[in-house]
């Protein structure tokens, strides 16, 4: 169910660590396109997902919080945060959801009260590239926070539950990074040149309201991000297979038939 959503202007964060990374997403990401009505399918390839954009058309971000609390989801689409208009950094401002909330992000927050749409484009007329940062276009992102929750008293647990908990916070921990031979793959796919980026679109009324919002950590419990291009680009790259093409009969054919037909007569 989709409703108003809250913007978190002024965050403090509460320590400055961050907590063992979850196995499951705490809010999912999705791409839709607004004129199809579709979610965009998502190609995985070399260690990075893809979806492909079609140029001209609207498109929004669908975010799903899929826990019981409050989260705040920094939003970077071309790699400017599309609440302030900044270079996108973790830090910045966000979009809170509530418990279990789904909502979609349609376009650069202009005000409280408006928006400019999300619009695929060629990648020149991108907004990050007008406004001289089209480095990462191609890319939309989020950072996600859980709120802070005042500590509850706690006991000192005997030696083998400590030990036990400590087994399983190291089974928790983040996965060792990709070897080389992804980090290659992915350096072959971020050299093919970028096709759409995100434009400025036309103005549309998306009200929100504010709130405040305590980060558990400086650091984020979650980064996600999904890239995007056009069809044409994501097939030369192997993304995606080509299309199928029926064979066109109404072209011309070297060879129609098996015989030759007798000529009409006069």
């Amino acid at each position: 169910m989709f409703r108003p959503l809250a913007l978190a202007l002024a965050l403090a964060a509460s320590t400055a660590c961050s907590l063992p990374a979850h196995a499951r997403d705490i809010v999912t990401l999705g791409v839709v396109d607004r004129d199809s009505g579709q979610t965009l399918p998502e190609y995985p390839f070399r260690g990075q997902h893809w979806v492909a954009g079609v140029p001209g058309h609207r498109y929004a971000v669908r975010l799903t919080n899929t826990s019981g609390e409050r989260v705040l989801v920094v939003l970077s689409v071309d790699g400017v945060n599309a609440v302030s208009g900044q270079t996108a950094a973790p830090s910045q401002a966000g979009y809170v959801l509530g418990p279990w909330e789904s909502a979609e992000i349609a376009g650069w927050r202009k005000s409280l009260d408006d928006i400019a749409q999300f619009v695929f484009t060629d990648l020149p007329d991108s907004y990050a590239a007008r406004t001289g940062r089209p480095a990462n276009v191609g890319v939309v992102g989020i950072a996600v926070f859980r709120e802070y929750q005042p500590p509850r008293p706690q006991y000192a647990p005997p030696l083998a539950a400590q030990e036990q908990a400590r087994d399983s916070m190291a089974k928790s921990m983040p996965a060792p990074a990709p070897p080389a031979a992804a980090n290659r793959a992915m350096a072959e796919a971020d050299a093919m040149p970028q096709q759409l980026g995100t434009g400025h679109g036309q103005r549309e009324w998306a009200p929100v309201g504010q709130t405040s919002f305590q980060r558990m950590s400086t650091r984020p419990q979650q980064v996600s991000q999904v890239r995007y291009d056009d069809v044409n680009a994501l097939v030369a790259m192997g993304v995606m297979p080509p299309p199928y093409a029926p064979y066109a009969r109404t072209s011309p054919r070297a060879f129609p038939q098996g015989f030759v037909a007798d000529p009409p007569r006069w």
